[in-house]
């Protein structure tokens, strides 16, 4: 709460609920569903492949998120339950791991887009709406290319680290796995510090996304 005005407080709540009743249950649903069409029913059988959040909550990553959002840092970080998936009932042993990866983020991408065209559709029919409107909406948007772009780092448990995997060989594959497993969460916790801690990291993510939220946000200039 450090640094917010009420507005902003407001606006971070609203947003703790969008993500927790909506974003990441879209996000785990996404990678359910493609998992499914691929072969593989565990999600399904866990009661995953849904829109419900309860299914999908996790208690750390959502006091996490609430933590990170009322901070007022700027950075908002928290995650859902893993979706559970059998590598072996996928159809496409190949490449059915990086499509089930994908489309997390690809939902996140999708998220904004979506966030984006109702901004502008807003600003076309009620562009007085208060001012709180445009921050929830632009930072909805900003905050799914995040989680779009942190969910490809390939470093596990994220997204990325299947497409990773997938261009290794197999037995490079086989030798770093586990050592990426037991560490994975260490390696993270070490890029997040360094983007907040380290100004030029942190800097340069955030122009990146600035970037693409405007772009989303008003087209090309």
């Amino acid at each position: 709460m450090v640094g917010q005005s009420t507005e902003q407080l407001i606006g971070s709540a609203i947003l703790i609920a969008i993500f927790l009743l909506l974003a990441f249950p879209i996000h785990e649903c996404a990678h359910a569903f493609a998992a499914y069409r691929l072969g593989d029913a565990t999600a399904k059988m866990y009661g995953r492949l849904s829109l419900n959040p309860i299914v999908h909550f996790d208690p750390y990553g959502g006091m996490f998120l609430v933590i990170s959002a009322l901070a007022g840092t700027g950075l908002l970080f928290g995650w859902a339950k893993p979706t559970p998936v059998n590598p072996s009932n996928l159809r496409d042993r190949r490449n059915g791991e990086v499509i089930v990866a994908l489309a997390g983020p690809g939902s996140n991408l999708v998220m904004a887009i979506v966030g984006a065209l109702i901004f502008r559709a807003l600003g076309s029919v009620a562009p007085d709406l208060p001012g709180i409107i445009w921050y929830v909406l632009r930072l909805f948007v900003s905050i799914s290319i995040v989680l779009a772009i942190f969910n490809l780092i390939p470093i596990p448990p994220l997204d990325g680290s299947a497409i990773l995997f997938r261009f290794l060989s197999p037995a490079t594959a086989w030798q770093i796995r586990p050592v990426l497993y037991q560490y994975g969460g260490i390696i993270l916790l070490v890029i997040i510090f360094t983007l907040v801690l380290v100004p030029p990291f942190g800097q340069g993510l955030g122009r990146l996304v600035s970037g693409l939220t405007d772009l989303l946000l008003y087209g090309p200039t």
